[in-house]
């Protein structure tokens, strides 16, 4: 494994970027286009053209928080990290469980 200062250029064995590497990667990327800082990452899931994660932000902080207006975002990656598109996929309350 090669490894940067900050940990971001980790390699996996087959050359391609680690999946921590890659989760800072999107992290970073979305945060500078968007604005909106991720809380959690809950999909990472390897394509044939790269990579997809699905990141949850805030998009409007309200009092009480569990009123705060989150987002759900769908995030691609190439094999080697780069963002190549998001969008949103969801809106609602941060209060608001997910309906069964």
């Amino acid at each position: 494994m090669t490894d940067a200062s900050d940990g971001t250029r980790k390699k996996t064995a087959t050359g391609g970027p680690s999946p921590l590497a890659l989760l800072r990667s999107a992290r970073e990327q979305l945060t500078e286009l968007t604005g909106l800082y991720p809380e959690s990452m809950p999909r990472l899931e390897e394509t044939d053209e790269g990579w997809v994660l699905d990141v949850e932000v805030v998009e409007l902080a309200r009092v009480p928080e569990t009123m705060s207006l989150m987002a759900l975002y769908e995030v691609t990656l190439d094999a080697d990290g780069q963002l190549t598109g998001y969008r949103r996929i969801r809106r609602y309350e941060r209060g608001r469980s997910d309906r069964g």
